[in-house]
């Protein structure tokens, strides 16, 4: 029986010799492990312990590590001629190429050569565990094991087990990936897994926003990272990640899913794609890399003159501090006695011009419905009191005079400004309710813990906040009233509100 001790001297063996397996392989040598990396390429095996030799010495250099701990590390850092030489490994990862029928042939293959008790992990970023431990004749030792690229700097381990998979098989790995300086984070087999599928709405709203003419990928990408908190923007993270890349992890899962149009491709990254516009990595895909590129430029407001009083009515909720940045710098922020319900729970007035935060609906839907011409919307922010940025949209029935006082409101408070077309729930709001809802999801299926999900998403996207504990602040309420906002105004199942979403709110539960 294997009792789960993850001890330095513990053999490891990792095959696949590309970026990330040389990388897995390098985060167990230092952790003290002899490690044996093989590779079907002898050339890119050698090239890859090499490399792996380069950055531990350089390591020592800077004096991240000490030389003899470098040294240590380099004389168990082997290259391994064949799959036998893992015989006697007590953990195997796979980083071989995405496809479930190279990763079953593999792993057959390892089955015939360790040891009863060797763990068989994969790094898979989407593929079925089940299916890839079927047929196998243990096959409960067979377990996710997904590192983030690169994988010595992430610190995000997606355990993952399948329907066979045994627990001390997931807790042995947890173990290991503990050890190796990693947090783990415990998912259940299914399309994407935990990051991978809940990231998912990041790229799909962005896309769908520059299909329908609501901005260019540069402003969307600065109000994501200004706004929104966000390390990069939805289009700079796909052209880093690889549109080929990307593209095939939604196919997969819209695939896996049945189709489902939360997941539907964008034929905008299709057709870059296709025409060979990769990213970063081929020197074009939204943007342009290389010497002398055009960077573009965020559509940013000209600076207006700003209302020097505004009325306040209702409450503001999560954007509160708004008008606290509005007082800060002089403005004259009068509490009006109550807030009219055509117009919404909370809001500015500067002359005839109100002044919301998106709920879903376009400006020009809610000027409409309010009878009030002047409507001008402003987008969600990470944080209302930090943010240096803000998206916004006015109502097609809005005057020009009317939207510059909305404009220059926002920007004595601060914030350059970004007008999109009224596109409803703009672009943080609409793409934060999106992931929270994916997320409440994937509770409600039992693939992973709600604390689980916000953690993987801050440590393997880095992304601001945890998509759950960001909805508790909007509000769960709020989130349902975009979503179904959003569904209204497209017609499409895409924008479902989960039934678990729902249950916590009528039930006055948290996640």
């Amino acid at each position: 029986m294997h009792t789960g001790e993850t001890a330095a001297q513990e053999l490891v063996g990792v095959v696949g010799a590309g970026a990330m397996g040389a990388g897995i392989a390098e985060v167990a040598v230092l952790a003290g492990h002899p490690v044996r990396l093989f590779d079907s390429q002898p050339k890119a095996l050698d090239k890859a312990v090499a490399e792996i030799h380069r950055r531990l010495t350089r390591a020592a250099e800077k004096g991240r590590i000490t030389h003899a701990h470098a040294n240590a590390c380099i004389d168990r850092m082997q290259a391994a001629a064949a799959l036998e030489e893992l015989a006697q490994a007590a953990l195997v990862v796979e980083a071989i190429v995405e496809g479930l029928d190279a990763k079953r042939q593999l792993f057959s293959a390892l089955a015939q050569i360790v040891r009863p008790n060797c763990i068989l992990a994969s790094n898979t970023s989407s593929l079925s565990i089940t299916a890839l431990a079927a047929g196998l004749p243990e096959p409960a030792r067979v377990v996710g094991m997904h590192f983030f690229n690169p994988a010595q700097a992430m610190p995000l381990v997606e355990v993952v087990h399948g329907l066979a998979t045994a627990e001390w098989v997931t807790q042995a790995t947890a173990r290991y990936a503990e050890r190796w300086g990693k947090r783990p984070v415990h998912a259940q087999s299914t399309p994407g897994f935990i990051v991978n599928r809940v990231a998912r709405p990041y790229y799909g709203e962005a896309l769908r926003l520059v299909e329908e003419g609501a901005a260019s990928p540069a402003t969307l990408d600065a109000v994501m990272r200004d706004a929104g908190g966000f390390r990069l923007g939805p289009f700079e993270l796909m052209d880093l990640i690889g549109l080929d890349v990307n593209l095939a992890v939604t196919q997969s899962v819209h695939t896996a899913c049945h189709g489902d149009p939360r997941y539907a491709p964008s034929w905008l990254q299709r057709e870059l794609v296709a025409a060979g516009r990769w990213g970063k990595k081929s020197g074009r895909g939204f943007y342009t890399y290389g010497a002398g590129a055009e960077v573009p430029e965020a559509a940013t407001e000209a600076a207006v003159q700003a209302p020097s009083r505004v009325g306040l009515a209702g409450d503001l909720g999560v954007a509160a501090a708004l008008a606290e940045r509005l007082r800060t710098v002089g403005v004259d922020v009068v509490k009006l006695p109550a807030a009219e319900a055509r117009l919404g729970r909370g809001y500015f007035i500067a002359g005839n011009v109100v002044i919301a935060l998106t709920d879903g609906r376009s400006a020009t839907r809610r000027a409409a419905e309010a009878e009030h011409p002047n409507f001008v919307l402003f987008d969600l922010a990470h944080d209302f009191g930090k943010a240096t940025r803000l998206a916004v949209a006015r109502a097609d029935q809005c005057t020009n005079n009317a939207y510059q006082s909305a404009v220059g409101l926002l920007q004595v408070a601060g914030y350059a400004v970004s007008q999109l077309d009224d596109a409803p729930g703009l672009a943080v709001m609409r793409t934060v309710a999106m992931l929270a809802n994916e997320a409440a999801e994937l509770v409600q299926r039992g693939v992973a813990s709600a604390a689980d999900i916000d953690l993987a998403m801050q440590l393997g996207t880095s992304y601001p906040e945890g998509p759950l504990s960001w909805a508790r602040r909007i509000g769960l309420a709020a989130v349902r009233e975009v979503l179904a906002h959003l569904a209204a105004h497209y017609g499409e199942d895409r924008y479902r509100v989960s039934p678990f979403l729902v249950r916590k709110i009528l039930g006055g539960t948290e996640f």
